[in-house]
């Protein structure tokens, strides 16, 4: 058995705390992706999707998280709850998930990002606490599965 334990609840309130905002917005572009709300949450009022590209890989990336990150991330929370070992590898492969996009975002985004938000605000919740979420998800994830008890 896989009892949860303090880590493992702090990583999971830092994950609904990290990814509850975002699977907002993504539910308002899946609903009304051309709506000027959509366009406001994602990118910020007043301004322009850069292109159709833009726009598209923000629609796939929240019709992807609501299809298979967000079920991913609750089941495995689930699991975890259950003390299964099955918890820890779904939530494991959340973090993986999270940490492979987000840093890819980290360095796509930063042109359009950082400038307009600047350090503090890019580094923590404009994708920072993703990476840093996705990073410690799966290292604890994968030493809770190698059998490491704290």
């Amino acid at each position: 058995m896989y009892e949860p334990t303090i880590i493992t609840w702090i990583l999971t309130i830092f994950g609904i705390i990290t990814y509850g905002p975002l699977l907002y917005v993504q539910a308002v572009m899946i609903m009304k992706p051309n709506s000027e709300r959509a366009k406001t949450l994602i990118i910020g009022k007043g301004e322009e999707w850069r292109d159709r590209s833009h726009f598209k890989s923000a629609y796939a990336f929240a019709i992807v998280d609501w299809f298979i990150y967000f079920p991913l991330f609750t089941i495995g929370i689930i699991g975890i709850a259950l003390a299964g070992s099955w918890g820890y590898v779904l939530f494991g492969a959340a973090g993986t998930i999270a940490l492979y996009i987000n840093v890819f975002l980290w360095f796509f985004e930063k042109e359009y990002v950082y400038s307009a938000q600047g350090p503090l605000v890019y580094f923590t919740y404009w994708w920072g606490n993703f990476v840093y979420w996705g990073t410690a998800a799966l290292v604890y994830s994968v030493i809770r599965l190698a059998g490491v008890h704290f």
